[in-house]
């Protein structure tokens, strides 16, 4: 089950953790606490740089919509991810581009330090 993050002290939190550039957008995971570790959670962010509000919310909704289809399967329960929106290409990226970037971005988060 996916559950979206929400409160700013949990972007807080994953930003001070791994993270991996692509050129479509950057991932940035952590794993929770043992005590937290039921579900998986998503968080989805876009700055002023990506555009307008018409334009960011394009862009999430796309990042939205790659986590859905990615995380669902090859997310792990118990970390906390945010996928940080780029300008000028989230928005315009080929969507089958923006979800093999996604898969290759969890492959190296999870790779990384086992």
């Amino acid at each position: 089950m996916i559950e979206t993050l929400t409160k700013r002290a949990d972007f807080l939190a994953v930003a001070k953790a791994r993270r991996q550039s692509t050129p479509g957008f950057t991932l940035q995971a952590r794993r929770r606490a043992e005590e937290d570790s039921a579900a998986l959670r998503v968080g989805y962010t876009c700055s002023k740089k990506v555009g307008n509000a018409v334009a960011r919310n394009r862009a999430k909704r796309r990042l939205r919509e790659i986590a859905r289809s990615v995380l669902a399967e090859k997310g792990r329960p118990g970390w906390d991810y945010v996928l940080i929106g780029r300008p000028g290409v989230t928005a315009t990226r080929g969507f089958d581009v923006l979800l093999e970037d996604l898969d290759q971005a969890l492959g190296k988060i999870h790779k990384a330090r086992r």
